[in-house]
């Protein structure tokens, strides 16, 4: 731990962390170290229209023949329990517990048709779908929102990416899940809220001041950078010691700033704005996704869920501790329905959709026959994902499952697509490249992959 008010210099041990040393001034803030965030804007500078993106990762995989790809022809054990509704699209039907959705089919398209052929776990999908590659010989691809950071900076004093609520924690592997800058270095990692947005008098923690902090007054804070210094003396050799301190003063500026505060600030949002979208952990990350996006953040990822163990998940398999469909029919599709619905609705109202992509993906599908246990189980042969906003135009299917909903039937579409067409519409060549490994050039995604066409 590094105290600034200490009397001496801190001693640290051989593993350096950014949580060690963001501990001065209490920023314990995981991935808040991009080298640029705190640059101001200059002076007069025209506002920046470039397209944002909210990205839902739906951890657990939902169920494509249970959601947005019904097969109500199919046979009981694969139709599942479910009928079907029409939309406000002619031609596009969903199931029929998605009655919110269904109204505003025309503000996101349905992909219909992604799969992939790695192993059927949850962190082969995570990284999969968060970075369009899958992590080989020991390289970890940067997430679509990190590439973005890296690019394009910040705007202003939020960061440029942040993560909602959590970073996807046990999922039964021991992978990475795709959340971090990868081979780019931490210092491109999203902010981290690590607090859940529906609790009573929800506050960032990494905003706020320690206890401590009394003793760090007005005055003293205008000397923080030369008191940084001369405490990192003993370590600057230490190369992972300069780039923290290239960012110790931008963090904090970020901790000290009253735009970033006001950012995640909840409270100021009405009582009929927040029930809007539903008083759960992943409507109110909704809602803070939007209101993060109004205040200059370029990407949002909301996690709806961080496990898949002993909680009501998209991992329907059945038995605990997992879920079953009735169970995922209760509580998890009602919950989505209404916090996408309400985003979506939000953002178009504000005038900010044009220039904001929203994007819900899981990282596969799900088995077409229902098992012994009521439920079914992983399946990365075809799924569906939504894509809407910015862009991206809505009211369209592209590609379609086969009629047991068990892999495409027109138009496959693979994760490294569905990543290209995130950054076209974010104004990015696919294939410009980054200073990858060692430095070894790498393009955003593999060359020859292309955006969805259909999309745009």
């Amino acid at each position: 731990m590094l105290r600034l008010d200490a009397p001496r210099p801190a001693r640290f041990c051989d593993s350096l962390t950014r949580r060690d040393f963001f501990h001065a001034g209490a920023l314990s803030m995981l991935g808040l170290t991009l080298p640029d965030w705190m640059k101001l804007r200059a002076a007069g500078a025209a506002p920046d229209r470039d397209v944002n993106c909210i990205m839902l990762f739906l951890c657990g995989g939902p169920s494509h023949i249970d959601t947005w790809d019904p097969k109500p022809e199919a046979p009981p054990e694969i139709r599942g329990p479910f009928g079907v509704t029409a939309t406000n699209v002619p031609g596009i039907r969903l199931a029929e517990t998605f009655p919110r959705m269904a109204q505003i089919a025309d503000k996101y398209s349905l992909i219909r048709s992604v799969y992939h052929t790695a192993t059927a776990v949850h962190d082969t999908g995570h990284q999969m779908m968060q970075t369009g590659r899958l992590f080989t010989g020991g390289i970890e691809h940067p997430h679509v929102g990190c590439v973005l950071s890296y690019l394009k900076g910040q705007r202003g004093e939020v960061p440029a990416h942040v993560l909602l609520p959590r970073p996807i924690g046990r999922t039964g592997g021991n992978l990475p899940h795709g959340h971090t800058a990868g081979y780019l270095g931490r210092q491109y990692d999203p902010f981290i809220l690590n607090a859940d947005p529906s609790v009573p008098n929800f506050q960032v923690p990494d905003l706020l001041p320690p206890s401590y902090i009394s003793a760090v007054r007005a005055d003293r804070r205008q000397r923080l950078r030369d008191a940084v210094d001369g405490a990192m003396e003993s370590f600057e050799n230490n190369s992972q010691a300069r780039q923290l301190d290239s960012n110790f003063q931008l963090a904090y500026r970020l901790m000290s700033s009253r735009q970033a505060r006001e950012a995640f600030d909840l409270s100021r949002e009405p009582a009929a704005s927040r029930d809007r979208y539903g008083r759960t952990r992943f409507g109110q990350s909704c809602l803070l996704a939007r209101r993060l996006i109004e205040r200059g953040v370029r990407f949002v990822t909301v996690n709806m869920f961080e496990t898949v163990f002993d909680e009501v998940t998209w991992d329907i398999h059945g038995s605990r501790p997992f879920t079953d469909i009735a169970q995922m029919a209760r509580e998890v599709v009602p919950n989505f329905d209404r916090a996408f619905t309400a985003l979506m609705m939000d953002l178009d109202e504000r005038g900010l959709l044009s220039n904001t992509i929203v994007t819900a993906m899981g990282e596969f599908g799900r088995t077409p026959k229902i098992n012994p246990a009521g439920g079914r189980d992983h399946h990365p042969g075809v799924w569906t994902i939504l894509m809407g906003g910015g862009p991206i135009r809505g009211g369209r299917v592209v590609g379609e499952s086969d009629e047991l909903g068990y892999r495409p039937k027109s138009r496959p579409i693979t994760p490294g697509e569905v990543a290209a067409t995130i950054f076209r519409g974010l104004g990015l060549d696919p294939h410009r490249e980054l200073p990858g490994p060692q430095n070894r050039p790498l393009p955003l995604v593999d060359f020859g992959v292309q955006a969805i066409r259909e999309l745009f």
